[in-house]
């Protein structure tokens, strides 16, 4: 058996995949990965599915030994530090890793996130199909918990023979400075035109109340014209809810599933891997786009992403010498 232990955990490291789907309505969110860019490139170094569950890791990174009988291939992507066996390992690159090796991922330079994949990925038993952790229900994961000190990550065997040392281009979603797109409500008629614009036009800034469940920003105040209470529904990723104290809060991927303040806007999708490198102290604006336009940005995205893994795909399971 081959198997990682965790020297240390880092801040806060999970086991995340691509989520959780279809039970929103029992009130379990689909959990995954905050930066689906990140951690698509990091699975395709070691010629993964693009969603074989991966640790991801936030502002420092774990320290892991592997432990057993066998070697395996790995890949950090992110923008971090990390060392193997203390020696300078890059980021954005396969890796081969011995019984006894020691790969340590330090502070972040810039974002917030980053990610470990393995060749094979890791040997945890989904939960609802998904290994992803949701951390206050206990589900996916180890034992539905962040790793922790001592802690073993088996690993799963390796479908595939790797190239050794194939580099990736570097996406980093935080060095694009834009403002963050967002398509209008569902109920932005519970505020005026004053209100909307002030949402458009002030800067917020993320607060210490910033988790996986959801951000919690802090601006300029935005008046209700309808009252803050709604009858509750659903709530995705992105969308952004307005409080009673007018204070935006934008839910992330381990959020609940119904809530009952009114929703201003939702993030597009192809924004929220950005959203989801910010962390507490990040200046955030928010630009208002159509619907059409948010679509043809995802579908443009998507198209652009998936050339990239197909080239790297290429290189990295080509027969290697």
């Amino acid at each position: 058996m081959t198997y990682f232990d965790v020297i240390s955990p880092g801040l806060l490291s999970t086991l995340q995949d691509g989520g959780r789907f279809g039970y929103e309505d029992k009130g379990v969110p689909p959990s995954g990965v905050l930066d689906e860019l990140s951690f698509a490139i990091a699975n395709a170094l070691v010629g993964n599915h693009p969603g074989t569950g991966a640790i991801e890791f936030t502002l420092t990174g774990p320290s892991l030994r592997l432990c057993g009988d066998g070697y395996c291939f790995f890949s950090v992507t992110g923008d971090f530090s990390a060392t193997l066996n203390d020696a300078p390992c890059a980021t954005y690159q396969n890796h081969r890793m011995h019984p006894g090796d020691i790969l340590s991922i330090q502070r972040v330079i810039s974002g917030a996130r980053g990610y470990l994949s393995i060749s094979g990925g890791f040997a945890v038993p989904p939960v609802l199909g998904s290994v992803s952790t949701l951390m206050r229900a206990q589900l996916g994961g180890v034992n539905g918990h962040p790793l922790r000190k001592g802690d073993r990550l088996p690993v799963a065997p390796q479908r595939h023979s790797v190239c050794h040392g194939v580099r990736a281009e570097r996406i980093l979603p935080q060095m694009e400075k834009r403002a963050v797109r967002v398509v209008w409500g569902p109920q932005d008629d519970y505020f005026d035109d004053e209100a909307r614009a002030s949402f458009l036009t002030q800067t917020y800034t993320l607060s210490p109340q910033c988790d996986r469940m959801g951000y919690r920003l802090k601006g300029s105040p935005l008046a209700h014209v309808k009252g803050f209470n709604i009858i509750s529904d659903a709530i995705c990723a992105g969308s952004i809810q307005i409080p009673g104290d007018g204070q935006p809060i934008v839910a992330m991927n381990d959020r609940q599933t119904t809530g009952g303040y009114p929703k201003i806007a939702t993030v597009i999708r192809a924004d929220l891997a950005r959203l989801g490198q910010m962390k507490p102290g990040d200046p955030i604006r928010f630009e208002a786009v159509s619907v059409e336009k948010a679509e043809d940005l995802w579908q443009g995205r998507q198209k652009i992403l998936a050339q990239k893994l197909a080239a790297l795909n290429k290189k990295v399971l080509a027969a290697c010498p």
